[in-house]
């Protein structure tokens, strides 16, 4: 208890600014280590809405990254971005650095150099390890060496940090050389939580009280991927199952849901026998928001954009755990 006391007191003296902030998950994460954020940069309109929904209309956004002057920036001591992950990504067209959103990371950089920032933590799809025969990665790697960092990097799952949610992504912890010690080490994995303390809006209407939406979902279930598979009745039978009812195969998932993503929407679950569709109130909490900001999005965000904001978040809890570890080695 004591450490962690006293990394909190050392995490008061670290300011931060959030790059590609989305909805703040990762400012909430070092936030819970005691950092203080100065500012944020995103470019998205509705997600900079519930942004401040949940930490305040005064906060400055410096908007698109790559026109920041960074002599503009106030000073700080560390950088967090969950940098653009679509061009990566192994559901998208994986261009990397010819997509202009795999040149984000070289204004990431630039800020870096020119703030000579002490320390980083960078976010990315698992799919960045081995884009282009792990070429890029390899890229990014040398050029943050050459900009005078250290860096550490590993693919944790947030099922390992405190939410019950399958998701994998890779992390890139920066030090500025002359400052590493060189005892930073990833966190340690935590015991599984339980996914009925997460699956608990009962506001949501359960599926299928039309019949056309019955109707679909049977035929879906008879296709060519799920014949002979599932029944309505077998899938009915066990509370909490979590159904991805992807676009061709079905997939169950026990004490865990299926990565959330922007463009993931039809994830179900079992509860008192009835389907019930996974809420965007439900999935920030999958992320590891707090039921007091999560609650707020209820009626000032439509439940299509919170569905998608959460989908592209960072996890607050893994953040929160990195975050932790690298105060450990300050």
């Amino acid at each position: 208890m004591a450490e962690i006391k006293n990394n909190f007191m050392i995490g008061k003296n670290i300011k931060f600014i959030d790059f590609c902030a989305g909805i703040g998950a990762g400012r909430l994460g070092l936030q819970n280590c005691g950092m203080e954020c100065l500012a944020f940069s995103e470019i998205n309109k509705n997600s900079e809405k519930t942004y401040r929904l949940f930490f305040g209309d005064d906060e400055r956004n410096y908007g698109d990254l790559m026109n920041i002057y960074s002599s503009t920036l106030p000073d700080f001591d560390l950088m967090i971005a969950g940098f653009p992950c679509q061009t990566f990504s192994v559901i998208g067209q994986r261009k990397g650095f010819d997509d202009h959103r795999g040149q984000v990371i070289y204004g990431l950089i630039k800020i870096l150099e020119d703030k000579n920032i002490k320390y980083f933590i960078l976010e990315n799809v698992k799919g960045l390890v081995n884009h282009d025969s792990g070429n890029t990665l390899k890229t990014i790697l040398k050029d943050l060496d050459g900009s005078g960092y250290n860096v550490y990097w590993r693919v944790l799952n947030s099922l390992d940090y405190g939410v019950p949610q399958s998701r994998e992504r890779v992390y890139l912890v920066g030090i500025r050389k002359d400052l590493d010690r060189q005892i930073f080490k990833f966190p340690e994995s935590k015991p599984p939580k339980q996914i009925q303390d997460y699956l608990i809006d009962d506001t949501q209407l359960t599926l299928f009280e039309k019949e056309s939406t019955f109707s679909t979902f049977q035929k879906y279930l008879t296709n060519k991927y799920n014949k002979d598979k599932f029944t309505v009745e077998s899938l009915l039978q066990n509370n909490f199952d979590v159904i991805d009812t992807r676009q061709s195969d079905l997939r169950i998932y026990k004490n865990k849901t299926p990565t959330l993503r922007t463009g993931r929407h039809g994830i179900l679950y079992v509860k008192n026998g009835k389907f019930r569709k996974l809420t965007g109130f439900e999935s920030l909490l999958l992320q590891g928001f707090p039921k007091e900001l999560a609650i707020k999005t209820k009626t000032k965000i439509s439940e299509v954009d919170i569905l998608s904001q959460a989908g592209n978040a960072m996890t607050v809890s893994t953040i929160q755990a990195i975050g932790e570890e690298l105060l450990k080695s300050i």
